[in-house]
């Protein structure tokens, strides 16, 4: 009886996580599917839409890659996320090592209070931030995107390094400072070797937090030429009628690209989140 028991909870269990991975996976299979039909088979009602009913095409790929822009999209997308995830480095390591080692109490607080800052939604603030832009003089340029996005990766980065650091023993670097190392060298030397994988999660989560950005991305890049795959592909790829074929290939590749991403450090991704939740 128990092992019956037994066997039918797992049995649950397995439909349940079965039915999630098919409904998580079911958009990546539409998007395959779609950017390998024929224009025909697409738009012919008779055809089953979850099949090839005709051979395979590759021109709406041909399309994407040489009669749009959506190169061009992939490099500028690329070169925010780079520099933004250079600058949310820069920023986001030595402020959470410090409230996480300096700050005592008070550094919880004001890390909470950081992090409540990126729950800000966006709607509301790009139209003060258009304000700021338009002073500086960045509009209708990358550097508009690269001053703005550090705005809610760097909070959000902060809080999630504060909480991997509190993991790392204070002895660590008690016993380097001993040894002859300053405050700052230990943590160079000691600290953020052992933080490997957190500030892997921190460069996965900023590097997709601004690929995804959608809301100031539109408002502050109006030029083709300056687009990001998140508002390209949506605002470029549409003209008198939905192309679907160039649509979903436009999705599929960015997709493909960050499951790569996440696919490569995903040890480590989970030990970024796991080591950093255990105090």
């Amino acid at each position: 009886m128990a092992r019956f028991k037994r066997l039918r909870t797992r049995s649950s269990l397995y439909a349940v996580v079965t039915f999630f991975a098919l409904f998580s996976a079911f958009p990546f299979f539409w998007m395959i599917i779609t950017t390998f039909k024929r224009t025909n088979d697409l738009y012919t009602l008779e055809n089953n839409p979850f099949l090839f009913n005709e051979p395979p095409t590759l021109e709406h790929l041909h399309h994407l890659f040489f009669d749009t822009l959506f190169v061009k999209y992939l490099f500028n997308t690329f070169f925010i996320g780079l520099v933004v995830v250079g600058i949310t480095l820069v920023v986001a390591v030595p402020a959470a090592y410090s409230l996480a080692r300096w700050a005592g109490r008070w550094g919880e607080n004001l890390g909470i209070g950081i992090f409540l800052t990126y729950l800000v939604p966006p709607t509301l603030l790009f139209i003060p931030l258009s304000r700021v832009i338009g002073v500086l003089g960045l509009q209708e340029s990358l550097w508009s995107l690269i001053l703005i996005y550090p705005t809610f990766t760097i909070p959000f980065c902060t809080w999630l390094l504060m909480a991997f650091f509190k993991s790392i023993p204070r002895d660590i670097e008690e016993q380097a400072m001993v040894d002859g190392c300053s405050r700052f060298g230990a943590m160079v030397r000691i600290i953020l070797p052992l933080s490997t994988s957190g500030l892997l999660t921190v460069v996965v989560f900023a590097f997709t937090l601004s690929m995804h950005e959608f809301i100031y991305a539109l408002a502050f890049i109006s030029s083709s030429a300056l687009k990001t795959v998140s508002i390209g592909v949506p605002t470029e790829l549409i003209g008198e009628f939905f192309e679907w074929g160039p649509l979903m290939a436009g999705a599929l590749i960015p997709s493909i690209l960050v499951a790569f991403l996440y696919a490569i450090f995903l040890d480590r991704f989970i030990a970024g989140f796991t080591t950093g939740a255990i105090k």
